[in-house]
C-alpha cells in the first residue's frame, strides 16, 4: 500500500524516511498510540516494509519520492541521518513538519560540525582538529601523541569510517578522498577511557524533555553487542552531570525526537571520573533498545510522542536491571527454530528480530532480559543471542 489509511478520530499519520529496524520497531507503539505509520522504504522487503502496511518504495536521496511520500503525512521523521541537505530543504519548504529539523540534524550528519558546536558550548570532547593534509596529521600528532583516531565527517556507522592510525601514511587514501569531497577528516586524540556510556533522552518541539538512566555500552569490533541499564557502579554525581550535558545539548541544538549521546568515561590523574562526548545520534538508538521492555515508556513510543509534540511518557525503569544483547548474523539463515528454542529455554527473555537476511556480523535482532541479578541477566541475554547466532548450540 502506497497511501496511508487514516484512523478515525483525527489521529495523525507519522512518516518515517527509511525502512530499517528502527522504523520497524515504531510499528507496535504507533498502533498502541492509535497513530498511523507510513514508511518510505528502500525496497518491498525492507525490515519495516514487512510490518507497516503503508510502505511506498523510494530512495531517501530522491527529492521527488520524499516529497510525494511526505504529502500524505502530518509529520516526517527519520530511520537514519543520511538524507541529503538539499532534500531536507525541499521537504521543509513543502510545509510538512520535520523532526529533527535539518538545522539540528546537521550536527548528527557532520562530525566536524558536531565537534565545533559542542566545543563552543563547553561540552567535554576529546581534543580534535580538522585535517586536510599529511602535515595537518603530523602537527596534531605532535600535540596529542600517536595513535590518532581518524573519522570521515559524514556517513560512518558501526565502526565504519573510523580508523586508529599510527602514522600519517596510513591516511593517504582517506586524505585524498576527503580533499576530493572538500570535507577534510576529523582527527581526535585516542582517549584512554574506562568504559563507554550513553545518555538517551527525548525532547519535544515545545521543549519538554525526559531522560532514561545512563547506560553502559559494550563494543566488539566497533559494534555495540551489549547494553547494561543502568550503568553499573556509576557515580551518581557523574550520572547527573552526564544527563545534564545531554539535556543541554538537546536544548542548545534544538533537537526534537530521541537523542543519543555516546560518552567515554575517563579517569583523571587525580582519580576523579569524568566523561567526554564521542558521538551524537538524533533518532532511536541501539543503546536504548533495552527500554522497549525495561522502561515504562520505551524509546520508540517516546520518539513518536516527541515528534508529534504529545506529552512525553515516563522513562522510569521497570526493574533494577535490564540487559540488552545484540543478535548478530552468523552462518545459519534459518532463525525460527533457534527463536523457538530461546523462548522455551527462557520465557522471561524478550526476543526482537528485524526480518533481515542473515549476513555474518550484521545486526539482525536483540534480546532483552530484566530482573534483580545483573550477572544472571548478562548470562541469559548473552546465551540467547549466541544461540540464535549459532555460536552455541545448547
Amino acid at each position: 500500500m502506497t497511501t496511508p489509511r487514516r484512523a478515525p478520530g483525527g489521529f495523525p499519520v507519522v512518516g518515517i524516511v527509511g525502512g530499517g529496524q528502527l522504523a520497524r520497531m515504531c510499528a507496535g507503539p504507533a498502533a498502541e498510540l492509535g497513530l498511523t505509520l507510513s514508511v518510505l522504504a528502500e525496497g518491498p522487503d525492507a525490515s519495516a516494509a514487512l510490518v507497516v502496511p503503508s510502505s511506498p518504495v523510494g530512495e531517501h536521496t530522491d527529492a521527488e519520492a520524499v516529497l510525494a511520500f511526505a504529502a500524505a503525512c502530518d509529520v516526517v521523521t527519520f530511520d537514519h541521518e543520511h538524507v541529503p541537505a538539499d532534500v531536507l530543504a525541499e521537504l521543509v519548504a513543502s510545509g510538512v513538519p520535520v523532526h529533527p529539523t535539518p538545522e539540528a540534524l546537521r550536527f548528527a550528519q557532520d562530525k566536524l560540525a558536531m565537534r565545533e558546536r559542542l566545543t563552543a558550548l563547553g561540552v567535554p570532547c576529546p581534543r580534535w582538529v580538522r585535517a586536510d593534509t599529511a602535515a595537518d596529521v603530523e602537527a596534531f600528532a605532535a600535540q596529542v601523541g600517536w595513535p590518532l583516531v581518524a573519522k570521515t565527517p559524514r556517513g560512518g556507522y558501526d565502526g565504519k569510517g573510523v580508523a586508529v592510525v599510527a602514522s600519517a601514511a596510513e591516511l593517504t587514501g582517506w586524505l585524498a578522498r576527503a580533499q576530493e569531497a572538500g570535507t577534510g577528516l576529523l582527527l581526535e586524540e585516542k582517549v584512554p577511557f574506562r568504559r563507554e556510556l550513553a545518555v538517551l533522552l527525548a525532547r519535544s518541539p515545545s521543549g519538554q524533555a525526559a531522560a532514561w538512566p545512563v547506560v553502559e555500552t559494550v563494543q566488539t569490533d566497533g559494534i555495540c553487542t551489549e547494553v547494561l541499564a543502568p550503568a553499573p557502579d556509576l557515580d551518581p554525581d557523574l550520572s547527573a552531570r552526564a544527563v545534564e550535558a545531554g539535556l543541554r545539548v538537546a536544548g542548545e541544538l534544538g533537537v526534537t525526537g530521541v537523542l543519543a549521546v555516546e560518552l567515554f568515561e575517563v579517569v583523571g590523574a587525580d582519580g576523579e571520573a569524568s566523561f567526554v562526548v564521542n558521538e551524537l545520534a538524533m533518532r532511536p538508538h541501539n543503546s536504548g533498545h533495552w527500554t522497549m521492555d525495561g522502561a515504562v515508556t520505551g524509546q520508540f513510543e517516546q520518539h513518536l510522542r516527541a515528534v508529534l509534540d504529545l506529552p512525553l511518557g515516563d522513562p522510569t525503569p521497570r526493574a533494577p536491571w535490564t540487559v540488552m544483547a545484540n543478535v548478530l548474523g552468523g552462518e545459519y539463515p534459518d532463525l525460527y527454530p533457534t527463536y523457538r528454542h530461546v523462548m522455551a529455554r527462557d520465557p522471561g527473555a524478550k526476543v526482537h528480530l528485524y526480518g533481515k537476511d542473515v549476513r555474518p556480523g550484521r545486526k539482525i535482532g536483540h534480546v532483552n532480559v530484566s530482573g534483580d541479578d545483573l550477572a544472571d541477566l548478562r548470562e541469559r541475554a548473552g546465551h540467547a543471542a549466541d544461540y540464535i547466532q549459532g555460536v552455541v548450540t545448547e
